[in-house]
């Protein structure tokens, strides 16, 4: 492990590259009593004349990004064979993916990309990064590996490719690797973005008072205008202290993202989750809805999960029958996503995890094949976890209790039982 020898003073982490990653979603305007939380001084966004009832933020970059992608577009009309032209292109319909969660936008992002390096072979990262990006959003975290580290055989310094390595690292399981690769990160740029990643893998590691402390660090240096990295921060800490049961101060910390940026799906999705952990069914049920709602008619990487988040509520109301409906609505659209037409967005863990939930014979036999493929993807907690839970419902316990062993040793925190009981983490990569 790197070990990091500085003591860095926030004015002069204000005159360094503030952003590694941005999760932006889309904007919306927020209620009065979103402003008030339950949660420390120093975890509020401190930048308030950012932050506008009338001119919410992220409607304002969601129309940025279309304005860039508008722009690209005519460039390219007018220079049709520049490689750098459709690499900023790409750029631009990745930022939209990651802004809305629609599918349509990775893939265009992914076919322009590939375009700008048809026309553009060499020197081209920009390009490399995008179909790194996308790899990621499809699960395919050996090619994100791969094109991170071709990026980084010319360019060591790129933020972009380090980033991917961490977390492809950390969603495969290596999470030595990862943590190298963070440390590097925030050793080169303490930003925000990388020591919240930073503060990821700590916590995957099973060090949460270690992680918490770097989360306080990561807002400390926070700087106005980097929205969508604050409210990631905040969605991140709030998942640690919802598994420790902090409930309080997690469903802050959601509302705080929220107030930074308003209609941030994870936000959103985590606040529902926690309300259908406290039995606060009907307002579980509205946050779900509002997700539907922002992205009307479009496929989204984030429909599979509402769905099954609502079908849980029904099925602990008792109600089987609409569970029913609503858990194969959720299995449509996951199949849809696992396979390779338009693109497949490789979510065979949480179809897995759909399936042993709804827990019908042929189902958790599904279930376990899908997730003896998964492993090879991926190996950590969670996925081992799912492993472990689909080998102990077709009667394999001493495979899954060697699952088991291998999870405390990722993660000696981490509640196996717990993570049945809550479902899916939206955090996951």
């Amino acid at each position: 492990m790197i070990k990091i020898l500085y003591k860095p003073k926030i004015k002069w982490l204000k005159l360094l590259i503030p952003l590694l990653i941005t999760l932006p979603p889309s904007g919306i305007l927020l209620t009065k009593t979103l402003f008030k939380q339950d949660i420390p001084s120093s975890y509020r966004y401190h930048f308030t004349e950012k932050i506008s009832e009338k001119i919410p933020g992220t409607t304002d970059t969601t129309k940025l990004i279309i304005n860039e992608i508008t722009f690209y577009k005519e460039r390219n009309r007018l220079q049709p064979d520049s490689g750098l032209n459709h690499a900023a292109l790409a750029k631009a319909y990745l930022k939209l993916a990651r802004a809305t969660g629609q599918n349509s936008w990775y893939l265009l992002a992914e076919t322009t990309a590939q375009r700008s390096l048809q026309l553009l072979p060499f020197d081209n990262n920009g390009a490399i990064i995008v179909l790194a990006r996308t790899a990621q959003a499809q699960h395919n975290f050996a090619e994100a590996l791969r094109l991170s580290e071709q990026v980084l055989k010319s360019q060591p310094g790129n933020e972009d490719a380090l980033s991917i390595i961490v977390t492809s690292n950390l969603a495969m399981g290596k999470l030595d690797t990862a943590r190298k690769a963070a440390d590097l990160l925030v050793q080169r740029i303490p930003s925000q973005a990388s020591l919240t990643l930073q503060a990821l893998v700590q916590t995957a590691q099973g060090q949460h008072s270690v992680a918490i402390d770097t989360f306080k660090f990561a807002i400390a240096v926070e700087e106005a205008g980097e929205n969508g990295t604050s409210a990631w921060t905040r969605v991140a800490l709030g998942r640690v202290y919802y598994k420790q049961g902090e409930l309080e101060l997690a469903r802050g910390l959601y509302r705080e993202a929220l107030r930074i940026l308003p209609k941030y799906p994870l936000a959103i999705l985590h606040l529902a989750e926690l309300e259908t952990r406290r039995g606060n069914y009907g307002a579980a049920e509205n946050y779900y809805n509002q997700i539907r709602v922002y992205s009307p008619g479009a496929s989204t990487t984030f429909d599979h999960a509402v769905l099954h988040g609502k079908a849980k509520i029904k099925q602990l109301q008792g109600d089987e029958k609409s569970a029913d409906v609503l858990f194969t609505e959720a299995e449509t659209l996951l199949r849809q996503e696992n396979s390779s037409i338009n693109g497949s967005f490789g979510h065979r863990r949480e179809l897995a995890r759909l399936l042993l939930e709804r827990g019908k014979p042929k189902d958790v036999t599904e279930a376990l094949s899908l997730m003896q493929t998964e492993v090879k993807n991926r190996q950590d907690a969670q996925t081992l976890d799912t492993l472990a839970w689909a080998l102990l419902r077709n009667g394999k316990h001493q495979e899954a209790m060697e699952y088991e062993q291998r999870i405390k040793v990722i993660d000696p925190s981490f509640d196996t039982q717990a993570k049945r009981i809550s479902g899916i983490d939206y955090l996951g990569f």
